[in-house]
């Protein structure tokens, strides 16, 4: 896996601060926001810091690709760096890529908007198309390592790279891949984007802490914490890896999605669409409700969400999710930490899935000072915990009631 956030540049210190109860939140230092100066009610996020391309692509490329593209490129070479891949030792047309993010090259779009409107649309970048596109990230990473397989891009909001990294679990069993490339990318902190979500009042506007900004599931809860951030994983067939002595974290089991079928933006508030997109995961990896250790919410830290979430759990894994019934399951919010990254965020808490079944730890919620009431499950506030966990879920749901659920499970050889 490869990672490169807010919380670190890579997968190994992602995780190391995850563990630690790290926060990646800080006040914004972009000068994009600067002629706006005096209208933002929101000045903080989680922007990725000190990132040098060149330790992946030569600068002549980075230029020429949107932020979203860079980041996503910089975790695919992780990826690839760490699965000991070597293109030239595989067949190309068995190994694709399927990558999500949410808006793509928003940085792109707004910048052309720009030129158009002070300079004339002549002045527009002949790599504005290119660049865009919410499927230049797989197109660069399918290019960069001639993945000649399945590649495609999920555009689901924030159940983008969940939809991504069960698509690609697909292809590999049904015969259509060996390996695959998968993930998900955003670079969404821009004007634009950061206007547009504080007019819908979804932000938190906990200026003045932005390390306590972000806080799922607590009483003081604001909003969510718009982030950046990118994380890509090599999947392969177990016969694969095993053949070419590959590292094997753990095991991709089970996946399901569904749809609400409701609100454009707003969860089902019985967190029904939730509810089935567990079930179902469950199902596909053929386990009981009970056999789940540990769940990564999607906790994003808005008052609709979080309840709609923890109403689907309860629906789903009934008393083994309430403390005051002698249940044993974790949950946690590692957006409590790193924020939200959108369409990349499904991606990005993997890492701490992954590790949870690993290392038999699981990564906190942190600013979880007072839980709202009714929320009667272990949600592992302030520190990490240690605890072994055979099997763990992954949710992610986005704008458009789109629900996205994955389970990891420990690889045992």
């Amino acid at each position: 896996m490869g990672g490169v956030t807010n919380l670190g540049l890579d997968a190994p210190s992602t995780w190391a601060a995850m563990r630690a109860g790290q926060s990646g939140i800080t006040t914004i230092e972009s000068k994009d926001f600067e002629r706006y100066s005096d209208h933002w009610n929101v000045r903080i996020a989680g922007q990725i810091r000190g990132l040098d391309p060149s330790s992946f692509m030569e600068m002549r490329e980075a230029r020429r690709l949107d932020r979203c593209t860079v980041i996503g490129l910089g975790a695919a070479v992780e990826a690839a760096r760490d699965a000991g891949f070597d293109p030239a030792a595989v067949d190309p047309a068995r190994c694709g890529v399927v990558m999500g993010s949410g808006i793509g090259g928003i940085q792109t779009i707004e910048e052309g908007l720009i030129s158009l409107s002070t300079r004339g649309p002549d002045r527009i970048s002949p790599f504005t198309v290119p660049r865009l596109m919410v499927n230049a990230v797989t197109g660069n990473i399918s290019i960069r390592f001639n993945l000649q397989g399945p590649a495609s891009a999920h555009a689901t909001a924030c159940a983008s790279s969940g939809h991504a990294i069960s698509d690609a679990m697909g292809y590999i069993r049904r015969g259509q891949a060996d390996v695959m490339f998968s993930g998900g990318a955003e670079a969404a902190i821009t004007p634009l984007c950061l206007g547009a979500f504080s007019t819908m009042k979804a932000l938190s506007t906990r200026n003045d802490e932005p390390a306590r900004a972000s806080r799922p599931f607590d009483t003081d809860r604001d909003g969510f914490v718009l982030a950046e951030g990118a994380a890509v994983f090599v999947l392969e067939s177990l016969e694969h890896a095993l053949a070419r002595g590959a590292k094997i974290y753990a095991e991709l089991v089970g996946c399901g999605n569904s749809a609400d079928a409701g609100h454009i933006t707003a969860p089902d508030p019985n967190g029904r669409g939730a509810a089935r997109s567990m079930r179902w995961a469950l199902e596909d990896a053929g386990l009981e409700p009970e056999q789940i250790g540990y769940v990564n919410a999607h906790g994003t830290s808005t008052p609709l969400g979080d309840k709609a979430e923890v109403a689907a759990v309860f629906d789903v894994f009934g008393d083994h999710a309430r403390k005051s019934k002698g249940g044993t399951l974790l949950m946690s919010s590692t957006k409590s930490m790193h924020g939200h990254c959108l369409g990349a965020s499904g991606a990005v808490e993997l890492i701490g899935c992954v590790h949870a079944v690993k290392d038999a730890v699981v990564p906190p919620t942190i600013n979880l000072d007072h839980p709202d009431e009714g929320f009667d499950l272990d949600l592992v506030p302030h520190d990490a915990r240690e605890r072994p966990v055979k099997y763990a879920m992954n949710n992610t749901f986005g704008f458009g009631g789109h629900n996205v659920t994955l389970i990891i499970g420990r690889y045992e050889d």
